[in-house]
This record gives structure tokens, C-alpha cells and sequence, in this order.
């Protein structure tokens, strides 16, 4: 089983390149960064957890600018979306981004993709929360005939362009890895995806989320490349997590200095070695 980080770049925080060279110096297999555009003002979408919506997600980064960082100063560490909420943004656009960084870090970028949970974030874009699955779906299969293909169409319900020219091409097609875990994820999955990207499973969850997963990889008649984006930074649970077959569990950095990351790094690579 790899062990990678998940963190949230901010204007604030340890600056990407410096926490991927140190993630690399560590021996850790990838580092993951997450995606807003903006948060709306409005707070009608209440916050998943619970409680007042954390910093981090006003102040952050560009995911691409982020990444790009990151892989510059880097030679093996695998460099991800954690996850880019693709519902969001263009296809066209994201599609030459990910082919660009793909091709500038030598092929070793992880597509992690969702359609994200901030309603009033998804209406600023214009995408109507009701259909942001079939969207989602969608603009990752456009994407993937713009990578794959000299000259790309697709027509589809939300997404249609006629023959395009469109390069750099990836190193490699990108690992699309869906994030989430609601209702319909093993279905996106084993629809259009290349893993799961499973989030937030404890000792209280891990039970169920075995189950889940045993019965994703019964309808694949295979295993499934499972990611846990915020594993438990805890010995018995990286333990369970190698049980269960996880190809790559991401320890959470927190969104500060590198006087209180870089300790951080050293702790959990001790922790993993």
C-alpha cells in the first residue's frame, strides 16, 4: 500500500513546491491538492462536517497552478487533484490543463474528479446541482476524446463541440479517480472511472465501507484501485486499510507554515516507515 499526503494550498500555508520537495525527501508516494474556485458568501449550503467552514477553503490556491508547483521540483512524487470539481470548469480548458501538467511532470499526474457539495458554489458557474452527475460524467468522457483523439467531437447533453485540434496530449491518459461517497459512486465508477477515491473512513466507518468495497470489486469481477483521501494517521488503521487491498491511503497536512508542516512530515513518516 502507497502512502501519500492531502492538503489545501493557501496564500497563507506552506508554499506547494516546498511541501512537495519535502513530501518527495520523506519517501512519500504522492501528494494530492484540493479544488474551489471561490466560496459564495451565502452559507446556505451548510458545511459537511459541521460547523463553521475552515479557512483553508477561502484562501485557496489554484489547483493547476498548485500542482504545477509541485511537480516542477519533483522527479518520482506523483502529483493529484484531491478532487477537481470538473463541474466547474470548462472541459476544453481542463482538458489542455491536464494534459499539459501530465506531460511537464513526465506522466505522473492522478485525475481525481467530483462534482463538489457548495450548491450556491455550483450556480455561480451556471451548473444546475440537480443534474451535476450527468455532467460530470460527461465532461470527463470529452475530456478523455481530447486526449485520446488528433481531432476530438463529442455531442452529448451538456457538452457538444465539433472536430477539434487540441495539444499537448497527455504523457499518459490520466487515472480518473471518482471521489465521493454517496449513493451512485460505485455505479460512476465502474462507469467511467479508472478507481475510487473514497474520503474520511474511521473506526467507526470502516466496516461498512469494507462491505461497500467488496461489493464494488464483485460487480468489476476485479480488484478496483482504491485511494482514501484523509486516512486515519494511526498505525492499526493504516494496518486495516493494507487488509482491505487500498492501492494508496493520503494523510491530511495541515494548512500552515512549514514551521508546523514540515515537524508534521517528519511524525508521519516516522509513523508509516
Amino acid at each position: 500500500m502507497k502512502i501519500g499526503l492531502c492538503a489545501f494550498p493557501t496564500d497563507y500555508g506552506i508554499a506547494p513546491g516546498a511541501l512537495a520537495a519535502a513530501a518527495e525527501e520523506r519517501g512519500f508516494e504522492s501528494l494530492f491538492f484540493c479544488d474551489h474556485t471561490h466560496i459564495p458568501v451565502s452559507r446556505r449550503t451548510p458545511y459537511p462536517p459541521g460547523g463553521a467552514l475552515p479557512r483553508m477553503y477561502l484562501r485557496s490556491l489554484d489547483l493547476f497552478g498548485a500542482l504545477t508547483a509541485a511537480a516542477a521540483v519533483t522527479t518520482t512524487l506523483r502529483v493529484g487533484s484531491g478532487v477537481c470539481l470538473v463541474v466547474q470548469r470548462d472541459p476544453i480548458v481542463t482538458a489542455k490543463q491536464v494534459a499539459t501538467l501530465d506531460l511537464l511532470s513526465g506522466g505522473r499526474f492522478l485525475f481525481g474528479v467530483g462534482a463538489g457539495w457548495n450548491r450556491e458554489e455550483m450556480a455561480h458557474h451556471g451548473t444546475d446541482p440537480r443534474t451535476r452527475m450527468r455532467l460530470l460524467a460527461e465532461r470527463v468522457r470529452a475530456m478523455r476524446a481530447i486526449w485520446t483523439e488528433d481531432e476530438a467531437e463529442f455531442h452529448g447533453e451538456f457538452v457538444d463541440f465539433d472536430p477539434l485540434w487540441s495539444w499537448p496530449k497527455p504523457r499518459r491518459v490520466p487515472p480518473v479517480l471518482v471521489g465521493g461517497m454517496g449513493p451512485g459512486v460505485e455505479d460512476r465508477v465502474l462507469a467511467w472511472g479508472d478507481g475510487w477515491l473514497a474520503q474520511n473512513v474511521t473506526a467507526d466507518t470502516i466496516g461498512a465501507f469494507a462491505v461497500r468495497l467488496g461489493r464494488l470489486r464483485e460487480r468489476a469481477g476485479a480488484p478496483v484501485p482504491v485511494t482514501l483521501f484523509n486516512g486515519a494517521a494511526d498505525p492499526a488503521m493504516l494496518a486495516r486499510y493494507a487488509e482491505l487491498g487500498l492501492e494508496r491511503v493520503l494523510l491530511l497536512v495541515p494548512d500552515a507554515g512549514a514551521d508546523v508542516v514540515l515537524p508534521r512530515l517528519d511524525h508521519l513518516a516516522a509513523l508509516v516507515a
